[in-house]
């Protein structure tokens, strides 16, 4: 076997390997640079966006893009210096061939890191901000370039596709500092309505944390079949979940403690059956028809079997025998 051929290569490959080596080392030591370059980069961005009070997501979206935009710059300019036939230009072209299916490919991702962008620029709703989503409420953790997580009110983790949040409606519970709670109430047909509706804003008054301005309100809104539905509604500050359980449990306990005490009905939903008797004799006029209501003092229908009936016809044995006898 020759070994000229097979060391004259590895000859070769350690010169041209000792000839690449300072522009190997030269790189390194590029590299290394930007990542400090980058790094402070990242630093500046941030302060400079705290200072003008931008979100805490905008301010970690800023500085990593300024950090990885710095890092790209690096890595290019390092391949420049480390293979001087580098050029970016020939990479964009590399890249240029295989970009629209690489668009293809990850449309899904380049759809929710835009919508996480949109987001983060124009903050309809914020970090530790309540909202909720289809069937998902909770309050917002993160607000990521991919996707956004709250933390529901069970204590799970929800991830929900930024492009979901920007294309639907997301309702934000804590976008305002007041909330208006609301709750039916049914009183019965009996009852004082001004009286209950006083007895209810007393007891909402009553209770910590129900705002005065805007001031409690008692509204009749239904007649229902049982009751008379009055609706209570007062404002609460700050609008958090914890704070809406915690008037929505004071307020409804004052309210039914105050209307029970001062002869307040509340009654269950009932309902009246009425049975139509079939036995009388206008039974199917619909103009005489009673329809099941109590018979009283006054005239009524008498029962059907006080009506005499008609006598069925006969017919005479002889007329009866002739027609049996009579031939076929």
């Amino acid at each position: 076997m020759n070994f000229s051929i097979a060391w004259q290569k590895i000859n070769a490959m350690g010169r041209d390997f000792m000839a690449l080596l300072p522009n190997l080392i030269l790189g390194i030591v590029v590299f290394v640079i930007f990542l400090f370059i980058a790094s402070g980069v990242r630093s500046l961005v941030r302060k400079v966006t705290a200072s003008r009070q931008q979100s805490q997501s905008l301010t970690l979206l800023l500085s990593r893009l300024a950090y990885v935009f710095m890092l790209i710059v690096g890595i290019l300019v390092t391949f420049t210096v480390m293979i001087p036939s580098f050029t970016p230009t020939t990479l964009i072209s590399a890249l240029g061939v295989g970009g629209v299916a690489i668009g293809f490919a990850f449309k899904d991702i380049f759809q929710n890191f835009l919508a996480g962008i949109l987001l983060l620029l124009t903050e309809p709703f914020k970090i530790n901000d309540q909202i909720k989503y289809k069937d998902f409420e909770g309050t917002v953790e993160t607000i990521q370039t991919r996707a956004t997580t709250i933390k529901t009110y069970d204590g799970r983790r929800v991830v929900i596709p930024n492009a979901e949040l920007f294309i639907n409606s997301v309702t934000v519970n804590t976008a305002y500092e007041k909330r208006r709670l609301q709750y039916d109430v049914g009183i019965g047909y009996g009852d004082d309505i001004a009286k209950a509706r006083q007895l209810m804003l007393e007891a909402m008054r009553e209770v910590e944390g129900v705002l005065s301005d805007p001031a409690p309100e008692a509204l009749v809104v239904d007649l229902a079949d049982s009751t008379v539905n009055l609706r209570a509604r007062w404002w609460i500050n700050p609008p958090r979940r914890s704070d809406y359980m915690e008037s929505m449990d004071g307020v409804l306990e004052a309210i039914k403690n105050k209307l029970v005490l001062n002869g307040i009905d509340l009654p269950f939903p009932t309902q009246q059956i009425l049975l139509h008797d079939q036995t009388e004799e206008t039974d199917g006029d619909r103009r005489a028809q009673r329809e099941g209501w109590p018979a009283g003092n006054g005239d009524v229908p008498r029962p059907a079997r006080e009506i005499p009936r008609p006598e069925p016809e006969t017919t005479p044995a002889s007329e009866e025998k002739a027609t049996e006898e009579k031939p076929a």
